[in-house]
């Protein structure tokens, strides 16, 4: 069994394009928690075609990836795959939506309890294991590699002038995305944390930041509030959602 909760908020910005994704429940505003239980999908998106398109890409990616029921006979690199040709043919049928595109970080729980996690864009998976934090997914950026490279530090990482431009996203019509689907090493030990998080945060909070605010003693829906409110305190200006993970 699994505790998740998540939140997702348009910020200061006039629409939210992030969307989150709990085992059956899919919310673009507001926050939600649940006890769940083996196998489920939790996930965020962001939209980054802007507008209403944006809204729509990570909406609709995640209620198709709801729609999957997934267990772990499912080949989820087929389905993504899948997912992402109905959006990229959405757009082309629609062309008021042309190119709709977003990013998608999420993890897939098996029944026996094995934990895969899958990525396109610059949305973030990390771990907090006693106290300490680990950013398992990699960013698909130019900034990200540009840092690979040792061109620049992790600190300019984060200001960057180029740092909101990521590779071809899930629902591009042009070029089918990289999905990276690897196995979560270690899976998830009594007292750990995951956390999935839109680039509203960790584009305002550094790992240090969110590792301080997940270990305090506090219920899990108010940590990701405080992880809302500092991003905003500290100029957010981008829609934020976060969905935090531990096992009971």
């Amino acid at each position: 069994m699994y505790y998740c909760c998540g939140i997702t908020d348009k910020g200061i910005m006039p629409h939210n394009e992030d969307a989150l994704l709990i085992g059956e429940n899919v919310l673009t505003e507001g926050s939600f928690c649940q006890d769940i239980s083996e196998p489920f999908i939790a996930a965020v998106s962001d939209g980054v075609s802007g507008e209403l398109g944006g809204e729509l890409a990570s909406k609709m990616s995640l209620e198709l990836i709801r729609d999957m029921h997934y267990s772990g006979i499912i080949r989820l690199d087929i389905r993504l795959h899948e997912i992402h040709r109905q959006l990229a043919e959405y757009s082309r049928q629609n062309p008021e939506n042309h190119n709709m595109q977003a990013t998608l970080c999420g993890i897939a729980v098996d029944e026996t309890g094995g934990i895969l996690s899958f990525n396109v864009g610059d949305s973030r998976l990390y771990r907090i294991r006693q106290g300490r934090i680990s950013q398992l997914s990699r960013d698909q950026s130019l900034v990200q590699l540009l840092f690979e490279e040792g061109a620049i530090t992790n600190q300019q990482r984060r200001t960057h002038v180029h740092r909101n431009i990521i590779f071809p996203a899930f629902g591009n019509v042009n070029t089918v995305p990289k999905i990276d689907i690897v196995s979560v090493e270690g899976g998830m030990e009594h007292g750990d944390v995951l956390l999935l998080c839109t680039d509203g945060i960790s584009d305002y909070l550094s790992t240090l930041d969110i590792e301080e605010i997940m270990e305090l003693p506090k219920p899990l829906p108010k940590r990701l509030e405080m992880l809302r409110d500092e991003a905003l305190a500290r100029g957010g200006k981008d829609n934020i959602t976060a969905i935090g993970i531990v096992k009971c």
